[in-house]
């Protein structure tokens, strides 16, 4: 590809970005307030005006790259390639919704209306007859899956984890107490003078085994520490952050868990 084509290249994506990035942000607002005020038929007429106009500016982005992508060659195939171009990234944008929806954070508003149009940018790369330029949309796509299903929700989980101990902090002579494992229920609640204790069991209570007893309360100080001399019947450790965690053998076959942590 030589240095026109590849000017024409780039101007193509960032007109697709660009434009996607205003119009989508902006059509997904319209079906939200057509949908919570204006019923079906407020639905049906945005989509109506809503996806001519998405399909029409792609097309008209296409223009520059006729001669470089050969599904824009021609009319017909240039609006063929903006309807690809507008599944496959409006499928990506969905996607980026799932994952916003499951925690990943964004740092603004104008972030995610930037962040719109580049699913359609990297839809329309892969259309692009350059090696280069194909396998610079994949690392863009790779670079987006990781970030969305690894990097993000680890850092969501770190600030949830950050502004429960900010909370805890904020009012050390309350006790706060988290939700229920999965599957299980809060069967019973004690408050004693210093302490919150409760019990839960699973919620289908014939078809799963399990118990759990969890008690907040002040820390103690110091940590509490494996016992001395050591039970063989017990396995004690305690980690780098001063969590104690014992595991003992009960008749029957199971196991009682006792964790001490301290926040």
């Amino acid at each position: 590809m030589n240095r026109g084509k590849r000017a024409l290249t780039a101007l193509h994506l960032i007109l697709v970005w660009a434009l996607m990035a205003a119009v989508v942000p902006a059509l997904g607002l319209a079906l939200v307030l057509a949908a919570w005020d204006g019923g079906p038929g407020a639905t049906v007429v945005v989509l109506a005006l809503g996806v001519p106009l998405a399909l029409g500016l792609p097309t008209a982005a296409s223009l520059p790259v006729r001669t470089v992508v050969p599904l824009c060659s021609s009319a017909p195939q240039r609006l063929g390639w903006a309807a690809l171009v507008l599944l496959l990234g409006t499928l990506g944008v969905l996607a980026g919704l799932a994952a916003y929806g499951a925690g990943v954070g964004l740092r603004s508003a104008g972030t995610g209306i930037a962040l719109a149009g580049v699913p359609y940018a990297v839809a329309a790369a892969l259309f692009v007859p350059s090696r280069w330029v194909r396998l610079g949309a994949l690392a863009v796509l790779a670079t987006a899956v990781a970030y969305g299903a690894f990097v993000s929700p680890a850092q969501a989980q770190q600030r949830r984890h950050e502004a429960e101990v900010a909370r805890y902090r904020e009012k050390p002579e309350l006790l706060y107490l988290g939700a229920a494992p999965p599957g299980m229920q809060v069967s019973r609640a004690e408050v004693g003078p210093a302490s919150l204790s409760v019990e839960c069991r699973p919620v289908r209570e014939g078809d799963e085994v399990g118990y759990v007893g969890l008690t907040v309360r002040p820390p103690h100080t110091p940590a509490l520490p494996c016992p001395e001399p050591a039970d063989s019947r017990v396995a004690c450790t305690v980690d780098a952050h001063g969590e104690t965690r014992r595991v003992r053998d009960v008749p029957g076959g199971s196991r009682e868990v006792t964790l001490a942590r301290r926040l």
